[in-house]
């Protein structure tokens, strides 16, 4: 089948390189020349592990094409798909759907013949409404059904998510929207992945609903974490406990400085919203929303008590990752934001590594000096600050980390480390929501 997939970003990206390496002929477009002159080259705009080679193979195979003009890639097309940032509207937290409604407007008037018009990218209930009218407001003649299909994907495995997820929604009540999006995912479907057909409201509150939950899972354990901490009980022991329960299951119950990145901040801020507008509010992710919040300006006060000195004046602070979860250069709402700058108004001087956030963070925190590895990160500083659990923070040579730091102070807030192994090197060690 032809696709055409609006926008380039992480969803469209990730989506195109996939659907083409099933077999269809996909092209992706967005109005960054230079993103498209990069890709066009090779050069991939986005740090996703394996999206090279993907996009690579599919490219060398002519499934996979780059463009800055949309209207042959949308008239050849069976599925036109909007995968456009929605970011939170300034001022009122709901969802930005500014380049949703643009890229349905440019689509309208490009369309030729039936065409399934696709929502990949996140949007509040009720977007899809919203489509259809500008459909029959640009061109009322044109045969189109307007169909929700939401992204499950998480940043660090998108690939592995999208070719063998848990299941894929599709809200549409039209018949031969399913046949093509049927067509679309028939290798998962002759793999027995579900495929759930809903109607397309549903479909939307299916996304925001699943990472909310996802975000409140993360909030309680943090909750569970501080409690451990008081009554000096170990929160790795309680997550296993409950998660071993196949009610609840284990993951992202994983004790940290709180959730960040590209959906789960937005994402519960937008259904807050709806849910206020729609006279139905959701208690549980508005209380989420919060915790989480004063949870990433908290960290610098726990890293403040473990280093012992209310004034941080002089002090280095070694930060070890800065995004907002390994595998990923994303720095959007990262615990770092709220960490660093804390520490360095403080007075801390402020230095630190991540192995593929730099390049951003650059741009998002000022007065960091910014080193070429950890342990440059660690020589002369006070204290160490593990943000972000990168798989090479893991296998540190501690030995060499505690001579190169002042002080062998470390702060943990991924709990990569044993306490009694810290403590038995001699480090000063604090990790979250153990003893």
């Amino acid at each position: 089948m032809h696709v055409a997939m609006i926008g380039t970003g992480y969803v469209g990206l990730v989506s195109g390189a996939c659907f083409a390496d099933f077999g269809h002929t996909v092209t992706c477009i967005d109005k960054d020349a230079g993103k498209i002159e990069r890709l066009q080259g090779g050069g991939i705009p986005i740090y996703e592990p394996g999206l090279d080679k993907l996009v690579a193979d599919n490219v060398k195979a002519g499934r996979l094409f780059f463009s800055t003009e949309a209207a042959d890639a949308v008239k050849n097309a069976d599925a036109v798909f909007i995968a456009v940032g929605t970011p939170s509207r300034r001022g009122d937290g709901h969802a930005d759907l500014t380049y949703v409604y643009a890229a349905a407007e440019e689509i309208a008037g490009l369309v030729d013949g039936f065409t399934v018009v696709v929502t990949k990218s996140t949007v509040p209930v009720g977007t899809g409404d919203e489509i259809e009218k500008i459909f029959k407001r640009v061109r009322p003649d044109a045969d189109v059904a307007v169909v929700s299909n939401p992204e499950f994907l998480r940043e660090g495995a998108a690939i592995e998510d999208f070719k063998r997820p848990d299941r894929v929604v599709v809200g549409t009540d039209d018949d031969r929207a399913r046949e093509v999006m049927r067509e679309l995912y028939r290798p998962l479907y002759l793999n027995e992945t579900p495929i759930v057909f809903t109607s397309r409201r549903t479909s939307e509150l299916i996304k925001y609903a699943a990472n909310a939950f996802l975000a409140m899972k993360i909030t309680f354990i943090n909750e569970i974490a501080d409690l451990c901490e008081a009554v000096e009980a170990d929160v790795q022991h309680v997550a296993k406990g409950i998660g071993l329960d196949n009610r609840i299951g284990g993951k992202f119950l994983h004790a940290g400085p709180g959730y960040g990145g590209s959906c789960f901040p937005k994402d519960t801020l937008a259904l807050v919203r709806t849910a206020r507008d729609a006279g139905a509010p959701v208690d549980l992710i508005e209380t989420t929303v919060k915790v989480n919040d004063e949870r990433k300006k908290a960290m610098a006060e726990k890293v403040v008590r473990a280093i012992e000195s209310d004034d941080l004046a002089g002090k280095t602070i070694g930060v070890l990752g800065l995004t907002f979860k390994p595998n990923t250069d994303d720095m959007r709402d990262a615990p770092s934001l709220d960490i660093v700058p804390a520490l360095a108004a403080r007075g801390a001087k402020v230095q630190a590594f991540d192995p593929e956030g730099m390049g951003e963070a650059r741009h998002m925190l000022k007065d960091v000096e910014f080193k070429e590895d950890p342990y440059a990160v660690a020589e002369g500083a006070d204290a160490l600050v593990i943000i972000t659990e990168w798989d090479q923070f893991r296998a540190l040579d501690l030995d060499r980390i505690k001579l190169l730091m002042n002080a062998p102070v470390l702060i943990d807030l991924r709990n990569i480390y044993k306490p009694d192994d810290m403590r038995a090197r001699g480090f000063r060690y604090t990790s979250v929501g153990r003893a």
